[in-house]
């Protein structure tokens, strides 16, 4: 059983895994696109759920990756991969609803990510930027590896970007005002806030003249 020794750390407990949630629906719907059995949507699902964490915790040194010690991750993957195969066909007319839960997802990642760099090296802007970054694209990447895509985030969307201002604000907040929870609220919100209205008003970053 997970224990925690500040309110923060439960709260940043939580924040991951809605974030695991939101990422693994992105997971299991892309699988489901690519005309994946049960299987195939639940290993997706989990892929884009705990991928980046894991990534990180790798690149960072851990021992071991959270989702191997705590199995409340895989846990949620896989529920959500199955809630997403039996209810595909009533739950992909909220695809744009969908779509603002992983944004929200990116937000939390990207914090989260961010968060563990610093209690590990403190205020190091590069590794909190690695981190929160690792964390925030690494499932997305492996996903669209996995069903043979290039990844969306080095073709188009305003999606990296969000995350790396994210950090920028979460590090910079946390260095005026010493407070993890006001840096990690922050963080949350522009990352999420940028995501949103990238959507809404199709920002992509521009490509050279001409390309594809």
């Amino acid at each position: 059983m997970v224990e925690f020794s500040t309110p923060i750390e439960m709260f940043i407990y939580i924040l991951d895994l809605f974030g695991t949630m939101a990422f693994a629906v992105t997971g299991a719907f892309k699988a489901i696109e690519n005309k994946a059995d049960i299987v195939g949507i639940i290993i997706l699902a989990t892929i884009t759920g705990v991928a980046g964490g894991t990534i990180r915790d790798v690149v960072l040194g851990k021992s071991l990756p959270n989702s191997l010690i705590d199995p409340s991750y895989v846990i949620i993957t896989v529920i959500t991969g199955i809630i997403i195969f039996l209810l595909h066909s009533r739950l992909r007319k909220h695809w744009n609803l969908f779509l603002k839960f992983d944004a929200i997802g990116l937000g939390v990642f990207t914090v989260i990510g961010a968060t563990f760099a610093y209690n590990l090296f403190g205020m190091n802007l590069l590794i909190i930027i690695l981190a929160g970054m690792l964390t925030a694209i690494g499932g997305g990447i492996l996903r669209d590896i996995f069903v043979n895509q290039t990844p969306i985030v080095f073709v188009k969307e305003f999606y990296a970007s969000a995350s790396f201002i994210g950090v920028i604000v979460f590090y910079f907040v946390l260095m005026f005002s010493d407070q993890l929870y006001v840096a990690t609220i922050f963080g949350i919100v522009i990352t999420t806030g940028l995501r949103l209205v990238a959507m809404k008003y199709n920002w992509n970053l521009p490509k050279v003249r001409g390309s594809i």
